[in-house]
């Protein structure tokens, strides 16, 4: 039987447990191909060059990661150990003082998508906690290994949630339109914005869905317009400027899109573009919703203005889905992968635990 797209796992450990399987986005919709990630480097190209991306895949993915690497740590050591003809367990503080630099290397891969630093955080925290309670080394590989594929089953609940909470918010034959990718690609199943189209779907809501196309990587193009159609779903690719035509016509009745980072007074940084889109809906009064898993929520950041925005290379706007180059050699280019959206133009911020609304300050906490 032929697969599609939604019958592959966006990232898993592999059974050895020594590499990552991740689909690599960045050959769809054309091609289908799984690649494994062995060493730190690999891992963090594939993170920084968007093989795999969306901030909850990124977070399974560095999970995984750290497993992988604190693995080749011990594995290394025993290598060395032998060649002086000892045999023996790793100290603690020398295996950790390696942990910490291949976690600390993994996090400069993208440094706007909270989950990155959170999963490599969550699994810091789970390797001294073992430490703590007298674990061996070899028995931490082992402890850190659950805790990873724990982090992604937890997704899969986490996105599950998060649909049904935000299917609460629409009706059955609802036009929607969504911004770049927060769909199962993004996440490891159901997406975070796309979750409440995917349940709509198993239950006959049958939603007109519009996706931007995401300029200048086209993750809207070549990967929610893809999942989605491959899922069966009505869904119309649109150019990013043509988001205000369809909301004055009529066809949306909600904006659900994803999110990498939550501040704490409830500014959302998502894909370049965003911001436009929550200022058009506001314009015509269309209800804007951020579907976020509370992993995203940074309460440590006051604000939209103190979140760190990746700024990309220039050929990604010059050349980079063009023949020839598109745009005069030398120009200055301005490239930022995310924008702020202010939490006024926020509707409602859709989370596992619940819907977060103004006053955010409030809200986030409470949840």
């Amino acid at each position: 039987m032929n697969k599609n797209i939604m019958d592959y796992e966006t990232v898993a450990l592999d059974q050895d447990g020594r590499g990552i399987l991740i689909i690599d986005q960045t050959l769809l919709p054309g091609k289908t191909q799984i690649i494994r990630l062995e060493t730190a480097g690999e891992i963090w190209d594939a993170i920084y060059l968007l093989k795999v991306r969306g901030a909850p895949a990124i977070g399974v993915t560095a999970a995984f990661g750290i497993c992988v690497l604190a693995r080749q740590i011990v594995e290394e050591y025993a290598k060395t150990d032998r060649a002086f003809g000892n045999e023996g367990e790793m100290e603690f503080a020398d295996f950790y003082r390696k942990f910490t630099e291949q976690k600390n290397y993994l996090n400069s891969s993208r440094p706007t998508a909270v989950n990155l630093s959170w999963a490599l955080n969550r699994m810091d925290r789970v390797c001294r906690q073992a430490h703590g309670e007298g674990k061996s080394v070899s028995r931490i590989l082992e402890i850190l290994e659950r805790e990873a594929r724990e982090i992604k089953e937890e997704d899969i609940r986490v996105c599950r949630a998060i649909g049904e909470n935000g299917l609460r918010l629409v009706k059955p034959g609802d036009g929607i339109l969504t911004h770049c990718n927060a769909g199962q690609l993004a996440t490891c199943k159901y997406g975070t914005a796309t979750a409440p189209i995917y349940l709509g779907q198993e239950r006959g809501y049958h939603f007109r869905v519009f996706a931007d196309e995401t300029r200048p990587l086209l993750q809207g193009a070549r990967l929610t317009s893809y999942e989605l159609f491959s899922a069966g779903v009505d869904v119309t690719l649109i150019c990013d400027n043509m988001s205000a035509t369809v909301m004055r016509n009529g066809w949306v009745q909600a904006v659900f899109v994803g999110c990498d980072r939550v501040a704490a007074n409830g500014d959302v940084a998502n894909k370049i573009g965003t911001s436009v889109v929550a200022t058009v809906a506001r314009r015509y009064g269309v209800p804007f919703y951020v579907c976020a898993p509370t992993s995203t929520i940074d309460l440590a950041t006051p604000t939209g203005a103190e979140i760190e925005i990746e700024q990309r290379p220039e050929e990604e706007v010059t050349q980079m889905w063009y023949k020839e180059r598109m745009a005069p050699q030398g120009v200055k280019v301005f490239n930022p992968a995310f924008d702020v959206t202010d939490n006024e133009l926020v509707t409602a911020i859709i989370t596992e635990r619940g819907i977060a609304r103004a006053p955010y300050g409030e809200s986030l906490r409470s949840l």
